[in-house]
């Protein structure tokens, strides 16, 4: 085994809670001497002004301590268990997207530093390939909010970023970890600060054969006597197939400050992943039958410059993505050859640039303005062999556009109680202009006491076509028109606390929102599907957030934090055809309500996790039909736990951690015919050594 094994538990990477509202706040919390996990909690402040950015704005944040509490988390997990929003997941290490508020997963933006990450092809990103501990800062801009970040976010946006280590001099951070089915997960910081000059390294190497087992219910078997009469029948347990993985990260940071207001960054993140796409549970093919692989090779660096003075901020981003996947199904002949089934390959290649700034005036007044740029480049065609003819065509496109994205916003604060903002962005999508797109935002404290604060926004948004959409081969719909949709937002939150002794806050936001053209792909008679706007969907809801930290005594902390959403989302659009049942209907893979809750108990150095999350069923079906078993994928409840304990020696701080995924054994699907894990277990050590530290 080249791993070492043994190893037990994990991260405590962050020793400190950002109290109020959850704030991200470092005060030194990844590398805090302090082994007790246990910090005081912060008065809620009943006066200071709002952060004038954030008028009126829907925003989830969510902290260091969150991001960072395992580094076998990925985004999806992350967001799985901290948010309202659905993550639909197509199984462990495999494909998992993130969607807000009844929406689809090309709805949601998601950004990197400022740069764009969807994937021009298909529209999404795959939350499994971002590790969190990648990640230092990340927020969900909920429906009219995603305005601020990036357009074509009808659903919302999720803005990640990193930032420089608060630490002076050398740091060095590493994590071995262990947990079933022979996964091991691996991680390793070593970071620099100085006055002027910060550095961090960090890499991840995750692998596992994830061979775990499960019931498959769509195989049934019978048991026989003597005489060949069925006695019996039973559902087999079975091995996942095809689903080992190898992902490795590696993320460079380098920051510099010059001291006259100019501020200078690089970040460069580099991905090798190799993982096999596992079988459905209604394929019963065998192990050798067939190889069924995809690899990935991406790598995005950033540039930027900040320069900075009492009232004003430009800067200015120089980006550059670079991704190459592989996909690769085939098929054994019978006599040790095999077949090549699927040969697939695509490169991508983006450009992109960015300029922005901000202008005060006074207190009352704040001016922002930014132009960004993406340039994609996809030469992507394959000679496919279809059908038994063995003739072979092309199959993909060689196709290249240009997004341009421009936005000013003006915010205004008369009084400490009032907050207005309004904000237009305008794109281009290759040579096609969008209308313009306005936002207006309003926020008013209807009470000091208690922080009580009313929000409300509207805007309309727009999406165009991603460039499957329009030019894959066979099925690409040149013609297609941009999505386009209105969203209302209406909320009021609170915060209420006690320095030293307790912090409670929450808020409940209604949304409705009408989006028309939406683009669906339809089977064609011609034996390959097209893209065609059909649909009119109208979602709407609830979403609840609540937060509480309560310190009962000196070495005692409690932190709960739970989310809650409603969300219906309903096919108004006209019928394909005369049998389309669809009208009226919930959208497929959209659960109506989904929970999750977050329980953290602490005593000095010790820290009890509790986790659980809830989603409702999801129909598969457009019609919504509960005739056959696989019309839908039933509801379930997830409940995960971990127990950590933080150790300080001379020269070195430790923390050892398990945790315990899936605690009540649940057998659960996410996608129809991807069975997830039953329970199972991760084990880590977490070491920090003190050589060459200062403050």
């Amino acid at each position: 085994m080249k791993h070492i094994l043994t190893i037990i538990l994990c991260t405590a990477s962050c020793f400190c809670y950002g109290q109020e509202r959850r704030q991200t706040e470092s005060r030194e919390g990844w590398w805090n001497d302090n082994p007790s996990f246990v910090v005081p909690i912060r008065e809620i402040g009943v006066t200071a002004r709002r952060p004038m950015k954030e008028i009126g704005v829907q925003k989830t944040r969510l902290d260091t301590l969150v991001l960072h509490e395992n580094i076998a988390l990925s985004m999806a997990d992350v967001l799985t268990f901290n948010t309202s929003i659905f993550v639909k997941q197509y199984g462990r290490a495999t494909l998992s997207t993130v969607a807000f508020r009844g929406t689809s997963p090309s709805h949601t933006q998601v950004t990197w530093n400022g740069m764009r990450i969807n994937s021009p092809m298909l529209g999404m990103t795959d939350f499994s390939m971002i590790p969190s501990y990648f990640i230092d800062d990340a927020s969900l801009l909920h429906g009219t909010s995603s305005v601020n970040e990036t357009g074509g976010g009808l659903g919302g946006a999720v803005k990640l970023s990193t930032r420089p280590a608060d630490r002076r001099g050398f740091g060095l951070q590493y994590v071995q970890g262990v947990g079933s089915f022979s996964t091991f997960d691996e991680f390793l910081r070593l970071t620099y600060g100085g006055d002027r000059w910060q550095s961090s390294t960090r890499v991840v190497y995750s692998s596992s054969p994830n061979d775990f087992r499960y019931r498959n219910y769509n195989k049934k078997l019978n048991v026989y006597d003597d005489d060949r009469n069925i006695v019996d029948s039973y559902y087999p347990v079975e091995r996942n197939k095809s689903g080992a993985y190898h992902d490795l990260h590696l993320l460079q940071e380098l920051y510099c400050n010059s001291g006259d207001g100019n501020r200078f960054g690089l970040q460069a993140w580099y991905v090798h992943s190799s993982r096999g796409v596992p079988m459905l549970s209604v394929d019963h093919k065998e192990d050798d039958d067939y190889s069924n692989v995809q690899r990935e090779q991406t790598l995005r660096g950033i540039l930027q410059w900040d320069h900075l003075r009492e009232n004003w901020k430009v800067g200015a981003k120089a980006g550059y993505i670079h991704t190459w996947m592989a996909y690769d199904f085939e098929k054994s002949l019978g006599n040790g050859n095999m077949a090549q089934m699927i040969r697939s390959r695509s490169r991508i290649d983006t450009f992109f640039g960015q300029v922005e700034g901000e202008y005060s005036v006074g207190d009352k007044w704040l001016f922002t303005a930014d132009l960004s740029v993406h340039q994609h480049v996809l030469p992507m065609k394959d000679p496919q062999q279809l059908g038994g003819n063995r003739k072979k065509v092309q199959v993909g496109y060689d196709q290249g556009r240009v997004e341009l994205s421009g936005y000013v916003s003006a915010k205004y604060q008369p009084t400490d109680r009032l907050g207005l903002s309004l904000a237009r962005r305008e794109e281009m999508f290759g040579d096609d202009w969008t209308p313009v797109i306005p936002a207006f935002f309003a926020d008013y404290v209807l009470s000091h006491r208690g922080r009580v604060v009313a929000k409300a926004s509207v805007s309309r948004n727009f999406r165009f076509p991603t460039l499957n959409d329009l030019y894959f081969l066979p099925g690409g719909n040149p013609d297609l028109k941009r999505e386009h949709g209105v969203s209302y937002d209406g909320g009021v939150s609170f915060a209420v606390g006690r320095g030293g002794s307790y912090s409670l806050h929450g808020e409940a936001t209604w949304f409705d929102c009408y989006i028309d053209d939406w683009i669906v792909w339809l089977p064609t008679f011609k034996g390959f599907w097209t893209p065609k706007n059909i649909k009119e969907v109208h979602a709407y809801g609830v979403e609840l957030k609540a937060g509480l930290d309560w310190q009962p005594a000196p070495d005692w902390q409690l932190n709960a934090d739970g989310n809650f959403s409603w969300t219906p989302s309903i096919n108004n659009g006209d019928p394909v055809d005369w049998y389309d049942k669809a009208i009226g209907k919930q959208l497929v893979y959209i659960p109506e309500y989904s929970a999750s809750v977050t329980g953290r108990l602490t005593y000095r150095s010790w820290r009890f996790i509790y986790k659980w999350c809830y989603y409702s069923e999801r129909f598969t079906t457009s019609d919504n039909s509960m005739k056959t078993k696989i019309g839908r994928v039933k509801p379930y409840f997830m409940s995960d736990v971990s127990l950590e304990k933080a150790f300080s020696l001379r020269w070195a701080d430790f923390t050892v951690k398990g945790v315990v995924n899936n605690l009540f054994n649940e057998e659960y699907e996410s996608v129809l015919s991807r069975p997830m894990p039953r329970l199972n277990y991760e084990l880590f050590l977490d070491i920090r050594p003190r050589w060459g530290r200062r403050r």
